[in-house]
C-alpha cells in the first residue's frame, strides 16, 4: 500500500518554506485563538501609530471601536476597506479623553511592501470556537497575517486526497460562518494536496465557484503546482503582499473581489518594465481571458512611474454603449486612483492640463477635437504644456479603437507619449491590413514588440477559458444545392457530380440564405435542438443564453418576426413540449445594434424598432423609446450578462439576442454559452473575437463555448481552422472540442468498455471489491462521454438503443448501482485516498440527480437583502416576479422536503417583512444557523428522552450514513445510556431488554425524518 506524507508533515514543511530564505515570514506558534490574534494586532497597531497616539496607548473601549470596524459582513466589504485612503487602510477612533479628539490609525499600506511598518506572520492550527451550542469547533490549517490581520488562508490535504477536498473544506467553513471576526479580513484562499495547488479570491460559500480556482504559471506560462514551489513563487514577500493589495480588483457591480491570474500579473510587470525604458508595445491576451481587467490594472499601475504624468485609456466610441467604461468605473470605485470619464472636450482639456495624476477614459473622437482646438495655438504656454505632456496611452481592442493613421497624428501632437495596445487577435503578416502609404499593417508595426503573450491554447490548458465546440449545420441537402446552383446560373453549365462541396458552396447566391424556409430551419435548430447547449437540464432561471448573428439589420428584424410567429404557432415550426416544460416562455428575444448601424435606416426600420421596444417594455416592465435607444442597448447588455443580482431571476432574463456586429467584440457574459451564426465567414480576427463571446468560465456544466454555423459549412470550417491556427500558435486541435463523429466513437467505446465489466445493471451486485472499482471508473468514463455527446445538435433520443448500444433507462439503472458501489468502496476503505485513481468525489454530469438547485434560490433571496451603505429602495428591490419565483421554488421544495422548505419559507418571509434586520447578512449562513438550531433541538430532545450522552449522540448524528447498518460511534453511545433515569422520566418506558433496540430504531427514524432532510443541499 502506498504511504503518503502526513498532512501535519506537509503543514510543517510549508511553514519551514515560508519562514526560511527570502520568504520573510515569522512563525508565531503562540497564536491559536481569536483573543490572541486581536491582542497581537493591537500591539502592531500601536507600534505603527506611535506618532498619532502621541504616547497614549489605546484603552479597552477604544480598541473595541477598532474591533467593530474590522469585523466585516463579507470579504467584499473588507476589500473595500483595504483599498484605503491613498493606498493606506485606516481605522478611526474617538478617544475616551475628549482632549485627544478623534484619530485615524494606519493599519496596512498597500505600497509598503516589506517596509518598516509591515509585518508578516504565519500561524497554524487556529481554533475557531463554537458560535453557538449546536455548532462545531474547527481548526484551520495555515494562515498568513499582514500587520496582524489574516489575509491569506491555506487549507492542506495530503496526497492521498484530491486537492478539491481542501476546497470543499473551505466551503464548509464558510457555510458554517467560521471566517468571521478577525478572519473576515481574508482576501485569498489557497488549497493544496502537496502536488496540486490552486488559489482563489475569498467569497461567501454560494459564490465561491471552483471554476475560478487558479493554477500559478511562470513567465513562460509553465505551471507551478507543487505547494512548496508555489509558496516560494507566490507566498514569499513581497509577492504575497502584492497579491492581496496590488493584484486584487474590487468589482463594485458584482459586489465581489477579483484576484488577478498569473498571466495578467506577468503582463502588468512587462508593461511596467517597458515603460521604465520608455518603450511602447502590445499585449496579446486571448479574448475571454480578462483583457479589460488587465488593461485597467496597467493603466492604474503606470501612474506609479514618476516620469508618467497621466494615463489615457482609449475606448472605441461603440464601447461606451457596451461594457468597457462601465467595467472601469466599477473596478475603480474603491480604488486609489480616480478614473475620469470625460463628458465633453472642455472637460478633457481641463483634465489633461491639471496636475492631478489620474487615469482618464476617453475616445479617439474627443482627442481629435482636442488637437483641432490647439491647431492654431502654437507658441502659447498652454500649447507647449499640452504637447509636452508625458502620457501613457492604454488602448483596449487596440485595432478597433485607434487606426494607424490616427495614432500617428496623436503621436505627432503628444510628442512624449508611450503606447500600450491590448488585443486578443493581433494583426499578423498573414492577415495584414491593406497598404495605405507607409502606415503600419500589423500590430507590431503599429505598437512595437509583443510584451506578453497568452494564446487561446495556453488559456484553455490553464482552464482560464473554455475550448470551442463548432458545428457546421446545413439547411438543405446536396441535391437541393445542385438545383439552386443550376437555377441561379442558367447561362453556365457545370459538371456538378465532379465538383467538391466547397466549390459548390462558392457558387451559391447569397440570397439563398435569406429565404424563409432556411430561416425557419435555423429557428427550429435554436428552439428545439439546442436544449442541452442552453443548459435546460439545470432548470428555469439557470439556463444559458445565446446570440444569433446575421448579415444585416433587415435580416435580424425578419428573424425577430419569424420567432414571434413560431412562438404563437403561426408556422409549421413549433416550440416543442420538451422545451416548454422547462421554459414555457422560451425563447425571450431582443435585437440590439449600434446607433451608427442605423443612422440611415428607413422609416420602416424605425417603425419596426418601436414595435420591438413595445414588446421589450411589456416583457420586462421597462419604458424605453427610440430616444433612449442607448439605454435600451445597455439594458440588454446587463440582462444578457446577468452580472447584477436582479437578473438572476428567470423573469428578468433574455434567452436570445439577435445582432449584426454589436456584442461580437468586447462583450463579457459568462452565462452566454452559444453563438448561432447565419452569415458568411468573417475575417480571422473577427471570427475569433465573435467565438470568444461564448467561452468564458461560468459553472461546471458549461464545458465549451459553442458555435453553430448555418451557411456554407465546408468553407466555414476551412476558415475557422485557419483562424484558430493563426491565433493558437498552431494548436487548433487543442482548442476545438471533438467532432460529432469523434464524440460518437468515444461514447460507443465507453459503453463497450463498461459492458466488458458488467453486461447489465443487475450484475453489479455480484462484483468483488476490485471489480467494483473497475466498474466505478468505467461508469465515470461513460457518464462523461454521454454528457459530451448530448450537446451536439445531431444527438437525438432515438439514437439511444440504436446507434448507441444502451438506452436511457439502463443508464439511470447503472447510475443507481454506481452510487451504491461508491458507498461500498467508502465503507471498505475509509481512507478515500487509498482507492487509487478513482475519483470518489466525481460529480455525475449526464444524469440530473437533484431537481432543485439550492444555491440558485439562496442567491435569489440574497438579492432582497440590503448591503453596504446602499439605501433599501422598496420599488427597485422588491421585484414581484422574482419574489413569485422564490415562492414557487419553496412550494416545489415542500413536495419533496417539507422540513427544509418550512425553514426556508420562515427565513424568506422574515426578510421580506423586515429587510433592514438582515442588512449585510449572508442568507446561506442564516439558513445554516436555522438548520443547526433545529438539529440541535432534535438532538437535545432525543438525548433527554433516552438519557444518552449528548456529545456521543452528536458524533453519531454528524457522521450518520443511512446506507450503513452500523453507525460510527454507535457502541460508544450505547455505553453512555442511563436506563434507570430513562425509566423514571418516561411515561411508558420500554423494558430494559428492549431499551437498546428501540432507542436505536428511533434514532434511525429521527435521522431520516427530522435531520437528513435538512442536509439536502
Amino acid at each position: 500500500m502506498v504511504q503518503f506524507t502526513a498532512e501535519q508533515e506537509l503543514e510543517n514543511n510549508l511553514i519551514k518554506q515560508l519562514i526560511s530564505g527570502i520568504s520573510q515570514w515569522t512563525y508565531r506558534r503562540d497564536l491559536h485563538t481569536e483573543d490572541e490574534l486581536w491582542e497581537n494586532f493591537r500591539k502592531k497597531l500601536e507600534a505603527n501609530n506611535k506618532d498619532v497616539l502621541n504616547g497614549v496607548p489605546l484603552t479597552e473601549q477604544e480598541f473595541r471601536q477598532i474591533q467593530n470596524q474590522l469585523q466585516f459582513p463579507n470579504f467584499y466589504e473588507a476589500a473595500r476597506w483595504l483599498s484605503g485612503e491613498n493606498g493606506i487602510a485606516k481605522v478611526q477612533v474617538q478617544r475616551e479623553d475628549a482632549a485627544l479628539g478623534t484619530v485615524r490609525l494606519r493599519v496596512i499600506n498597500r505600497q509598503d511592501v516589506a517596509g518598516g511598518s509591515s509585518s508578516y506572520e504565519v500561524i497554524n492550527q487556529f481554533k475557531s470556537n463554537k458560535r453557538s451550542l449546536d455548532d462545531n469547533d474547527r481548526r484551520f490549517d495555515v494562515t498568513l497575517l499582514i500587520n496582524g490581520l489574516p489575509m491569506i488562508h491555506i487549507e492542506l490535504k495530503n496526497r492521498a486526497h484530491p486537492y478539491m477536498d481542501a476546497f470543499r473544506q473551505i466551503r464548509k467553513y464558510l457555510k458554517e460562518g467560521k471566517f468571521t471576526g478577525i478572519y473576515s479580513t481574508l482576501q485569498m484562499f489557497v488549497i493544496t494536496n502537496g502536488a496540486e495547488t490552486r488559489y482563489i479570491a475569498s467569497a461567501i460559500d454560494t459564490k465561491l465557484n471552483d471554476q475560478f480556482l487558479t493554477k500559478w504559471v511562470d513567465h513562460e506560462n509553465q505551471p507551478i503546482t507543487d505547494y512548496l514551489e508555489f509558496a516560494q513563487e507566490v507566498l514569499s514577500i513581497p509577492m504575497a503582499h502584492k497579491m492581496v493589495t496590488q493584484y486584487t480588483v474590487i468589482d463594485n457591480n458584482r459586489k465581489s473581489l477579483i484576484l488577478l491570474r498569473p498571466y495578467q500579473i506577468h503582463a502588468i510587470e512587462a508593461v511596467k518594465q517597458a515603460s521604465m525604458q520608455s518603450k511602447s508595445g502590445y499585449v496579446w491576451h486571448t479574448t475571454g481571458s480578462g483583457k479589460t481587467l488587465t488593461s485597467y490594472k496597467v493603466a492604474k499601475n503606470l501612474l506609479q512611474i514618476p516620469s508618467i504624468q497621466k494615463t489615457i485609456f482609449i475606448v472605441d466610441r461603440r464601447d461606451l454603449d457596451q461594457q468597457t467604461t462601465a467595467s472601469f468605473l466599477s473596478y475603480s470605485e474603491n480604488d486609489v486612483v480616480n478614473i475620469d470619464e470625460t463628458d465633453n472636450v472642455n472637460d478633457l482639456i481641463k483634465k489633461l492640463l491639471s496636475d492631478d495624476r489620474t487615469v482618464v477614459v476617453t475616445t479617439i473622437q474627443k482627442l481629435n477635437y482636442v488637437m483641432k482646438r490647439f491647431a492654431d495655438k502654437e507658441g502659447t504656454k498652454r500649447y507647449e504644456k499640452m504637447t509636452q505632456l508625458k502620457l501613457a496611452f492604454v488602448v483596449d481592442e487596440c485595432h478597433r479603437a485607434v487606426s494607424p493613421q490616427k495614432k500617428r497624428e496623436i503621436e505627432a501632437f503628444f510628442r512624449q507619449s508611450l503606447w500600450y495596445g491590448f488585443t486578443g487577435t493581433p494583426i499578423f503578416v498573414e492577415n495584414k491590413k491593406s497598404v495605405l502609404g507607409d502606415l503600419p499593417q500589423t500590430t507590431e508595426q503599429q505598437y512595437g514588440e509583443c510584451l506578453h503573450q497568452y494564446t487561446v491554447k495556453e488559456a484553455i490548458h490553464d482552464q482560464a477559458v473554455l475550448g470551442f465546440q463548432v458545428e457546421y449545420q446545413k439547411t438543405f441537402d446536396e441535391n437541393m444545392m445542385d438545383k439552386i446552383i443550376e437555377e441561379s446560373h442558367p447561362q453556365k453549365s457545370f459538371n456538378l457530380d465532379e465538383m467538391l462541396l466547397e466549390e459548390k458552396e462558392e457558387l451559391l447566391p447569397k440570397d439563398v440564405y435569406d429565404r424563409e424556409d432556411h430561416m425557419l430551419e435555423v429557428i427550429d435548430s435554436i428552439v428545439n435542438n439546442s436544449r442541452t447547449k442552453l443548459g435546460f437540464s439545470k432548470g428555469a432561471g439557470q439556463t444559458y443564453d445565446a446570440i444569433l448573428t446575421t448579415s444585416s439589420i433587415n435580416k435580424a428584424l425578419n428573424y425577430y418576426d419569424l420567432i414571434k410567429k413560431v412562438k404563437s404557432g403561426e408556422t409549421d415550426i413549433r416550440v416543442e413540449e420538451k422545451t416548454k416544460r422547462v421554459l414555457p416562455d422560451f425563447p425571450k428575444v431582443a435585437i440590439t445594434y449600434s446607433i451608427s448601424e442605423n443612422e440611415e435606416s428607413s422609416s420602416q426600420e424605425q417603425k419596426k424598432m418601436k414595435e420591438i421596444l413595445r414588446d421589450y417594455n411589456e416583457e420586462f416592465g421597462t419604458n424605453f423609446t427610440l430616444e433612449t435607444i442607448r439605454a435600451y442597448n445597455r439594458n440588454i447588455n446587463d440582462r444578457l450578462s446577468r452580472k447584477k443580482e436582479k437578473y438572476l431571476a428567470r423573469s428578468e432574463q433574455l434567452d436570445l439576442v439577435i445582432v449584426v456586429d454589436r456584442l461580437l467584440t468586447g462583450f463579457d457574459a459568462p452565462c452566454l454559452s452559444t453563438l448561432f451564426i447565419d452569415r458568411q465567414p468573417m475575417q480571422p480576427h473577427d471570427l475569433i473575437q465573435a467565438f470568444s463571446r461564448t467561452n468564458r468560465l461560468f459553472d461546471k456544466y458549461k464545458k465549451y463555448g459553442q458555435i453553430v454555423t448555418f451557411q456554407k459549412p465546408e468553407i466555414f470550417e476551412k476558415e475557422v481552422k485557419e483562424a484558430l491556427i493563426l491565433y493558437s500558435n498552431g494548436g487548433e486541435t487543442e482548442v476545438l472540442a471533438p467532432s460529432w463523429e469523434e464524440a460518437t466513437d468515444n461514447f460507443i467505446t465507453a459503453i463497450e468498455e463498461m459492458r466488458e465489466i458488467v453486461s447489465s445493471p443487475a450484475e453489479v451486485e455480484d462484483l468483488n471489491m476490485a471489480e467494483l472499482k473497475k466498474f466505478i471508473k468505467a461508469y465515470q468514463k461513460l457518464d462523461r462521454a454521454y454528457s459530451s455527446v448530448q450537446v451536439y445538435t445531431d444527438f437525438t433520443e432515438d439514437k439511444m438503443g440504436t446507434i448507441f448500444p444502451i438506452n436511457k433507462d439502463e443508464i439511470e439503472e447503472f447510475h443507481g448501482r454506481y452510487k451504491n458501489a461508491l458507498e461500498e468502496i467508502k465503507e471498505d476503505e475509509p481512507d478515500i485516498g487509498e482507492v487509487g485513481p478513482i475519483d470518489i468525489f466525481y460529480e455525475l454530469e449526464s444524469v440530473k440527480t437533484e431537481e432543485i438547485n439550492y444555491e440558485y434560490i439562496l442567491n435569489l433571496i440574497q438579492a432582497f437583502v440590503p448591503s453596504g451603505d446602499e439605501e433599501y429602495e422598496l420599488i427597485s428591490k422588491v421585484d414581484q416576479k422574482a419574489a413569485d419565483e422564490v415562492n414557487q421554488y419553496i412550494d416545489q421544495l415542500a413536495k419533496s422536503n417539507e422540513k427544509l422548505a418550512r425553514l426556508m419559507r420562515h427565513l424568506w418571509n422574515n426578510i421580506q417583512q423586515e429587510p433592514e434586520n438582515y442588512r449585510d447578512q449572508n442568507v446561506s449562513n442564516l439558513l445554516e444557523d436555522m438548520i443547526q438550531g433545529t438539529s440541535y433541538e432534535v438532538q437535545q430532545e432525543f438525548s433527554d428522552k433516552w438519557q444518552v450522552n449528548e456529545e456521543e449522540l452528536a458524533y453519531v448524528m454528524e457522521n450518520y450514513n443511512p446506507k450503513k447498518k452500523h453507525q460510527n460511534g454507535e457502541r460508544e453511545l450505547q455505553r453512555t445510556a442511563d436506563y434507570s433515569t430513562y425509566k423514571e422520566k418516561a411515561e411508558e418506558p420500554v423494558s430494559k431488554l428492549k431499551y437498546g433496540k428501540v432507542m436505536r430504531k428511533e434514532l434511525d427514524e429521527v435521522m431520516k425524518e427530522e435531520i437528513l432532510p435538512l442536509r439536502r443541499q
